[in-house]
């Protein structure tokens, strides 16, 4: 594992750069300027005396079970298995006999009174967190609340005198190319500090709130959670991922970007948890294909997909609208919609402008909240049919949907559309991801409940000069539009 790669490329600079920046975690931002863009520093000593006070390393404990799988892995039945067991119960204890395991991570204080963010990875599972201040001091920190799914969390410590803490900037004005810098615990060795540029902005990595901030400074296992500062010493980012073949820095690293971690933990320590709004649709990106079929001049926007019991249900809107603008604001695309909503508050009478069958309608939505809708259950998955009449058509064979093939796929009474039963692995409908299974209840957006629907909104698509044509294909209770070719 590298610990103390720094991987920087500018002219003129690296040498000002390694000799001020020591080795650590981050990524590389700096706040936006109106003027020419700024050199590099002469230093950036200055810059890290004043925030070292306010970054922390962390500390956690906690007690795991151990077995043969968490020592070294050999082959089973290796001679070397069995020397291994014997070691791991030299106390006589049993394989899974629970031990102590502890890990180490960083953070930063946001508040006087000791309010201190981190990574939620960071502390999970943790029965006991330790905070280490740049002075030496350690304190004892309590759990305040955490969003996995921005793997952020946010903690408490108790001191009699007022801490030293950071503040957030705007992470909307990092350019890439600014410079930026941050201060971590890598690999467990102390305090230390590196420095890069922004790389790239608005990455997303898995989850429906992502914005990243890549930057090529050094960042290594102990420096999550860990701040990254722009060049007036707030915060613009939390260090959270690096991509590495070996767990070590190669100058590809990920920071959350402030204004999403910056309304979680308000969340945090105003209620213990996140409260996010919540519109109540199922929604896919509308690609090129989607857009021809369905005659958009634009592949913008957000294309609902379903429409369950909810607030948008009770607002109007249906399966095929497509979402252009929410709260007064443009919809590129799905991301950009699901963050929008997040961030709206909920019960706020809103404002979202649809287009439906090429006209643009204006709903209403209040606004429930995600955390209380997303604890409903999942529709179970569909098991495919067994020897139903069908035809082939796209690449698929299809079958009208029958009640004995209904009740084997385990779908609600009165369910409608076409089974595929199978997909030809050469076609397009395969490569869109169509399978055996899959339940269409529309295509062209209009249902299909025979065959003969399906045969015959290819012939209107293809007479109305269309090049394919949209379905509405259901999966294990998820819906999805899929555009499929209907050239000859």
């Amino acid at each position: 594992m590298q610990s103390n790669a720094l991987s920087i490329a500018r002219p003129n600079a690296a040498q000002r750069f390694a000799a001020a920046a020591v080795l650590g975690l981050a990524l590389a931002v700096t706040p936006a300027i109106e003027a020419a863009a700024l050199g590099a520093p002469d230093t950036f000593a200055d810059l890290a005396t004043q925030i070292s006070p306010s970054v922390v390393n962390i500390t956690t404990s906690s007690v795991v079970s151990a077995s043969i799988e968490d020592g070294p892995m050999v082959p089973p039945g290796s001679p070397f298995e069995e020397f291994f067991r014997d070691f791991q119960n030299r106390n006589g204890q049993g394989d899974d006999a629970p031990r102590r395991s502890e890990a180490l991570g960083s953070g930063f204080v946001i508040s006087e009174d000791g309010y201190i963010v981190t990574n939620n990875h960071v502390i999970e599972g943790a029965d006991e967190i330790k905070v280490e201040f740049y002075s030496g001091e350690t304190l004892d920190a309590k759990l305040v609340g955490t969003d996995p799914k921005t793997d952020i969390a946010l903690l408490k410590v108790e001191s009699d005198e007022p801490l030293p803490f950071v503040q957030f900037g705007d992470s909307d004005l990092m350019r890439v190319g600014d410079w930026v810098m941050a201060m971590g615990n890598p690999l467990g060795q102390g305090f230390s500090v590196s420095a890069g540029i922004v790389s790239a902005r608005n990455r997303a990595l898995s989850g429906s709130y992502d914005d990243f901030i890549q930057t090529d400074a050094a960042i290594n296992r102990g420096n999550s959670g860990g701040p990254l500062f722009n060049m007036d010493g707030e915060v613009i980012g939390v260090n959270t991922a690096i991509l590495s073949p070996n767990g070590g820095s190669i100058g590809i690293g990920f920071s959350m970007a402030s204004n999403v971690v910056a309304k979680v933990t308000d969340q945090l320590r105003e209620f213990g948890e996140t409260r996010r709004g919540w519109l109540g649709v199922r929604i896919q990106d509308v690609t090129p294909d989607l857009a021809e079929s369905m005659g958009l001049t634009d592949a913008k926007g957000a294309l609902v997909t379903d429409v369950p019991e909810g607030p948008a249900k009770d607002a109007g809107m249906q399966s095929g609208d497509v979402i252009t603008t929410f709260d007064g604001v443009d919809v590129a695309d799905t991301r950009e919609l699901v963050r929008k909503v997040a961030d709206t508050d909920i019960g706020k009478a809103t404002q979202v402008v649809v287009l439906r069958d090429g006209k643009t309608e204006t709903l209403t939505i209040t606004l429930g909240r995600r955390e209380e809708a997303e604890a409903e259950a999942v529709p179970a998955a569909a098991a495919p049919p067994a020897e139903p009449e069908v035809q082939d058509l796209l690449g698929l064979t299809v079958s009208a949907l029958t009640p004995e093939i209904s009740e084997k796929m385990g779908l609600p009474s009165g369910s409608e559309g076409l089974v595929v039963m199978a997909v030809d692995a050469a076609s397009e409908a395969y490569a869109k991801g169509l399978r055996e299974g899959d339940l269409i209840t529309e295509a062209g957006q209009r249902k299909v409940e025979t065959t003969g629907d399906l045969e015959s909104r290819i012939t209107e698509a293809r007479e109305a000069g269309r090049k394919s044509l949209l379905l509405l294909v259901r999966r294990e209770g998820d819906p999805r539009f899929v555009a499929l070719s209907v050239e000859k």
